[in-house]
């Protein structure tokens, strides 16, 4: 018998996509690095233009007129300034969320659907933004010094609570959620759930295909918000029962290995750095846009020289910020190995990710823009345990 050869099988698998398929997604990856840079200098331009024409100055200015509760000043400035800087960046959201991906087959939807799912999104992100920066901006008065410190553990507990509520709250708002129904893959992923200590009563189908072709599923929430769902696209794919136990099995390891949690400290460190620098950048960068009216720090007026700082900030940490995540994307894959040996259904399912994630990037490349590992690096991950479960095998 030959033996089995991990790099061959790794080979054959990615060769299932054509060259000329290869070289599109490596286009629409390394452009989408690029997305990074230009969304980053929209941003800024955004944040610069809401700043310098003022408005956010006289809405404050007329709300203390009628209520000098600064909970209330804070609001209603941060509720105006989302709603500008949400129509200021969205030609640059058009562009980059619904034409580049239509432009690569990568959505079907059009742009009315979109635009009307951004609104709903904008208005869904304005109101729990507001109130996270209502609390920034509550601590920013309340203790000066040390509001960069206690501000991360907001952030984090702000995380936790989003991930908790939004299989009940915001994710029904944009995709109908079904009981999977009775079958083969349903008394599947029920019997995996239980093997691994997963909730096995809430698991659904979604219509994911509305939104992207992506191949994808996830396990969501906490408790007795935990849900296992599964995009339709998995089926309209042609998922078999060893994909559907490979990319379940990976889902469920987030949710068994606590990723959230360990998501919500590593990012509130993060926003602890992030903090730091801003209080001590925000002074020297106001004088420098030429923010006459805003009274410092605390002023949600000043809140776009705040947003400029955080999305430069958020540009230098990428690399930091999707190492984090690829660090946990690879555990998840061990997880779905170790628990359910499905090293061929997982590489199947990589294979139809290629498309909107170049298989095979230089390792500098994946360090910085990757929150996944390659899907070649994967799919040797995967032939190299089914080499070594073939060897145990043998020894048996």
């Amino acid at each position: 018998m030959a033996q089995f050869d991990p790099a061959a099988a790794t080979a054959a698998y990615l060769a299932v996509l054509t060259p000329a398929q290869h070289a599109k997604a490596q286009a629409y990856t390394q452009g989408g690095h690029w997305l990074l840079l230009w969304g980053a200098i929209v941003a800024v331009v955004a944040s610069w233009l809401v700043l310098r024409s003022g408005v956010l100055v006289r809405v404050r200015d007329g709300i203390e007129k009628g209520s000098p509760k600064p909970v209330r000043v804070a609001f209603a400035v941060l509720i105006v300034d989302a709603i500008l800087e949400f129509i200021l960046n969205l030609p640059w959201s058009a562009y980059s969320d619904w034409w580049r991906e239509t432009a690569y087959g990568l959505t079907s939807r059009s742009f009315g659907g979109w635009l009307g799912e951004q609104l709903a999104a904008g208005l869904i992100s304005a109101i729990l933004f507001t109130l996270l920066l209502v609390g920034l901006y509550t601590l920013m008065r309340k203790a000066p010094k040390t509001w960069w410190l206690w501000g991360s553990g907001v952030v984090a507990l702000f995380f936790v609570v989003v991930m908790i509520l939004a299989p009940v709250f915001i994710m029904p708002l944009f995709n109908k959620y079904q009981p999977a129904p009775p079958g083969p893959v349903r008394d599947e992923v029920v019997a995996m759930a239980k093997t691994v200590g997963v909730p096995s009563d809430k698991i659904f189908i979604y219509d994911g295909s509305k939104q992207s072709n992506r191949y994808t599923a996830n396990v969501a929430g906490l408790g007795s918000t935990s849900r296992i769902a599964m995009s339709d696209v998995m089926f309209k794919k042609d998922a078999d029962i060893a994909e559907v136990r490979g990319v379940v099995g990976h889902e469920m390891g987030h949710y068994v290995h606590a990723h959230v949690f360990i998501f919500a400290a590593l990012y509130a460190l993060l926003a602890l750095v992030g903090f730091f620098i801003i209080d001590r950048a925000f002074a020297p960068v106001a004088r420098m846009l030429g923010a006459k009216d805003v009274r410092g720090l605390s002023d949600p007026a000043g809140f776009p020289i705040l947003a400029i700082l955080l999305t430069v900030l958020g540009l230098i940490s990428t690399p930091i910020r999707v190492s984090i995540t690829r660090i946990a994307e690879a555990d998840a894959d061990t997880f779905s190995l170790e628990h359910f040996n499905e090293p061929d259904g997982l590489a199947k399912a990589l294979v139809k990710t290629i498309e909107y994630r170049a298989a095979t990037p230089s390792k500098l490349e994946e360090v910085l823009f990757y929150d996944h590992p390659s899907v070649g690096s994967r799919v040797r991950k995967a032939m190299d345990w089914k080499a070594a479960q073939q060897k145990v095998d043998g020894v048996s």
